[in-house]
């Protein structure tokens, strides 16, 4: 999955961002409402983490934004906002779940984990492909009813696959997916998780279209 902390307090930011990547997601620092507008505008984000008060607005701007667009990505405030009537507010504008600084990381982390949990059996319990099996509220994956193991990476490029299976996914857009701004991407690294992938799960698992991307094989 991939988050965007929206966050000024840079020590925060960097330890909030690094303790979802321990627990194998990929994540964004916006430290400004301009800096996460325009993140938002640019990549799909799995999840937002979206502090109020900002240094050049309120992060409320950019949730009553998302939602008068129409978009559903799961946000969860952080904010040292504590009054009730703050915590209504910020629900009420469109907020999945609303957590008080000063917070515990573990109990951040527990509460984006089960935000996800709740969209992806939203969008979809299951995702079958003839034998395949993919049940992402679990993020389990399933060939012939054996479970498949894969890597966070693997897992990542194969949901963004399987969520329009119909769409040709070009390289860019899963890198997008698998990794966070500033984080080094070697030129075949899609390609290598591609061929494990196809290692584990069957050659037609996944197709090539050439000169344009991947999409799911048919089955």
């Amino acid at each position: 999955m991939r988050l965007l902390v929206i966050e000024d307090e840079p020590d925060l930011a960097t330890a909030v961002a690094d303790h979802l990547r321990a627990a194998g997601h990929a994540a964004d620092i916006a430290m400004t409402l301009e800096d996460g507008q325009a993140a938002v505008r640019a990549t799909a984000y799995d999840l937002i983490l979206l502090d109020l008060r900002l240094p050049d607005g309120e992060g409320l701007t950019l949730l009553r934004d998302l939602r008068d667009r129409g978009a559903t990505t799961p946000v969860l405030i952080v904010t040292a906002r504590d009054r009730i009537t703050e915590r209504i507010e910020g629900l009420e504008a469109g907020a999945d779940d609303y957590l008080v600084k000063p917070y515990d990381l573990d109990e951040m982390l527990a509460r984006v984990l089960a935000i996800l949990r709740r969209a992806d059996n939203n969008r979809a319990p299951e995702r079958q492909f003839g034998d395949l099996r993919i049940v992402p509220g679990a993020k389990t994956v399933f060939l012939s009813h054996a479970p498949v193991s894969l890597t966070r990476k693997e897992w990542s490029i194969l949901d963004r696959l399987s969520r329009r299976p119909d769409i040709t996914v070009t390289k860019a857009e899963l890198e997008d997916a698998v990794y966070g701004f500033g984080e080094e991407v070697e030129s075949n690294a899609i390609e290598v998780h591609v061929s494990r992938l196809r290692a584990k799960l069957g050659r037609g698992a996944i197709e090539t279209v050439r000169g344009f991307g991947y999409r799911m094989g048919k089955r």
